[in-house]
């Protein structure tokens, strides 16, 4: 039953029977048995189908609610037996919004010297990225802002507060200023994070309140974009102040820290709510916990 219900998983995120039996590492007709086998198991059609894949009836619908469930809870007993037996050991996914990635590195390598037997995959998405790959748990947890836009019903620890930085070569009209205000960016050439990210929307609605609009010529998803374009085309970038300074040391840049946003937003580890968490996970939040910094300083 397991086997048949992570298909369905598969087969609803992929919305596509070949692509979904390619990474289950199945056959398509082995997943398209599979999936009729599950419907006889429970009575009802699950899955409309014509000449290619129509998407999920409502009772499919309904039983890809079960089966995010019961999935998630066999991976979690599975993991909390081996933890019994071996000690704390696997492989946890984590996805990260792209300003958080500093952070992230050094979670993973604290958590790692830690307990060597748990290995890392660290995916960079947006925020609403992140929140779909754990529901569709694809993920096992994330580091996402916590207080900006809805997250659901997940598990969280605060990890920092963000605050901004202009980033900018050291020839930069501001570069050797010792504090800015959002104001002070009015007529700035900016590199800067997509629409759909959240930071991006943070930025917008601090350039808002203080009555300007941004100028953005490049745009991307990527921090490390941002950072070659203030480098090689004399852009300006705004980013957190820590993830500015990594990116900024050895290559001459210039960090100018921002004042004057209303309230700095806090990042944070996640998961969804589980009672109890695997013990990895548990053990994930405690490190998290660790590594935080005071509500209201800067990482």
């Amino acid at each position: 039953m397991i086997g048949k219900l992570e298909m369905l998983l598969a087969l609803a995120k992929e919305h596509h029977f070949g692509r979904a039996a390619e990474t289950l590492g199945i056959t398509q007709p082995t997943l398209s048995s599979g999936i009729r086998n599950l419907e006889e198991q429970l009575g009802v059609q699950l899955v409309r189908r014509g000449s290619r894949y129509g998407g999920l009836t409502p009772e499919g619908q309904r039983a890809l609610v079960w089966a995010r469930q019961i999935v998630g809870d066999t991976r979690r007993l599975r993991d909390d037996m081996r933890a019994a037996r071996v000690g704390l050991s696997g492989h946890l996914r984590l996805a990260v919004i792209p300003t958080a990635l500093t952070q992230a590195a050094k979670l993973t390598a604290q958590f790692a010297q830690a307990h060597p037997e748990v290995s890392f995959s660290v995916l960079s998405r947006s925020s609403v990225e992140i929140l779909g790959l754990l529901e569709n748990l694809d993920v096992d947890a994330g580091i996402t802002y916590l207080d900006n836009e809805p997250l659901g019903r997940v598990s969280t620890t605060p990890l920092y507060s963000e605050n901004y930085a202009l980033v900018c070569r050291a020839d930069h009209p501001l570069a050797h200023a010792k504090t800015l205000t959002w104001a002070d960016l009015a007529d700035v050439q900016l590199s800067l994070l997509t629409p759909d990210m959240q930071n991006r929307r943070i930025i917008n609605r601090n350039f808002m309140q203080a009555g300007i609009s941004p100028k953005s010529s490049i745009e991307s998803s990527s921090t490390i974009v941002l950072a070659a374009a203030v480098l090689n085309g004399g852009q300006a970038t705004v980013l957190p102040i820590d993830h500015a300074e990594f990116l900024g040391r050895g290559h001459g840049l210039s960090v100018v820290p921002i004042h004057g946003a209303s309230n700095a937003p806090t990042v944070g580890l996640i998961a969804l709510y589980q009672d109890p968490q695997t013990p990895v996970l548990q053990s994930l939040f405690k490190e998290a916990a660790k590594l935080a910094t005071p509500m209201g300083v800067g990482p």
